[in-house]
């Protein structure tokens, strides 16, 4: 572990290359700190502390997400925290909401400031997996000299951020050692669980937001998982980010109405409709596919216009 000297100044050093935030996450988040939110690696300061009440409120602001990420939290730990490990789930800001530890450890993870209520943001301690996750928006392994600050180069972290249902980034769950026989191997296993951990969470709320709809996997080859919530019709209620990127799909294409069996080639249900709801589903398709065209819907149908009309009323469609 390098002194606190020599860190200070290889933060110094390194952060005012020009070329070094090109080739390295780390010292991009080293110079947003320093130019930023004027940090110093020197500052012995400890994480920004929500009030009691902003703690409550942060909390009951985020009571889906903590709920649903008990579970896997209570899991990762009875694997991890023999090891010397403390977790924490946080919101989006890097407010840390819940928190998993062994009471041996606390002590040391208190005084570093690893304790629900604190803010592990880069702009209140600079480069650390929560923040630096939360800035960059993936994954991050930051061991002991790749923090900003010199207090906390005694850390590790492996963090991965949570999306929400909508693919945009609500939170985070990361892992945190002390140990100083942690090596890289141990920490690339602590990450794979991480991301692992955070996949997880992220399916459960995208389930939980889409209840009654049909849930697919998206068979892609892409961190996260990629999911679609599919009405009965086969229309496209959601997407989790993975999805999103591998299909192209935003907020607006959602709302206009995609058919599912459009984005992935085929039919995704291999279950047996009864004829109205197949034909519902059809002309809905149809419609979706030409904006709300009547006459071009009847087309893409084989049917003509005046058809395609009765079809609507009788379906209750108008």
């Amino acid at each position: 572990m390098p002194s606190i000297r020599d860190h200070t100044e290889r933060v110094y050093r390194v952060a005012h290359q020009s070329s070094a935030a090109v080739i390295s996450p780390v010292a991009a988040s080293w110079r947003r700190c320093m130019t930023l939110h004027g940090l110093a690696p020197e500052e012995a300061r400890a994480p920004w502390r929500l009030s009691d009440a902003e703690f409550r409120q942060a909390r009951e602001n985020a009571g889906t997400l903590i709920a649903e990420a008990a579970g896997e939290l209570d899991r990762l730990f009875a694997t991890v925290g023999k090891a010397g490990c403390c977790l924490l789930l946080t919101d989006g800001k890097g407010v840390a909401l819940e928190r998993r530890g062994a009471g041996g450890d606390d002590a040391d993870f208190r005084g570093i400031g690893l304790w629900s209520g604190t803010v592990w943001s880069e702009a209140s301690v600079g480069t650390n997996g929560i923040g630096t996750a939360i800035a960059d928006e993936r994954p991050v392994l930051i061991h002991r000299g790749q923090h900003f600050l010199s207090r906390n180069i005694g850390l590790s972290c492996a963090t991965a951020p949570i999306r929400d249902e909508s693919g945009r980034l609500a939170a985070a769950i990361d892992i945190s050692t002390c140990r100083d026989d942690a090596s890289e191997a141990t920490l690339s296993i602590l990450s794979q669980a991480v991301r692992d951990a955070a996949a997880r969470i992220e399916a459960t709320l995208f389930r939980r937001a889409f209840v009654g709809a049909r849930i697919v996997l998206v068979p892609v080859d892409r961190a996260g998982p990629a999911l679609l919530a599919v009405d009965r019709d086969d229309l496209v209620l959601g997407a989790t980010r993975a999805a999103r990127l591998w299909l192209g799909l935003d907020d607006e294409r959602i709302a206009d109405g995609v058919p599912a069996s459009d984005l992935l080639e085929g039919e995704l249900s291999a279950e047996r409709e009864e004829l109205p709801d197949a034909e519902r589903a059809a002309l809905r398709r149809a419609l979706s596919r030409a904006k709300g065209n009547v006459s071009m819907a009847a087309d893409l149908l084989g049917i003509s216009r005046a058809t395609l009309y009765r079809k609507m009323k009788r379906l209750s469609l108008n």
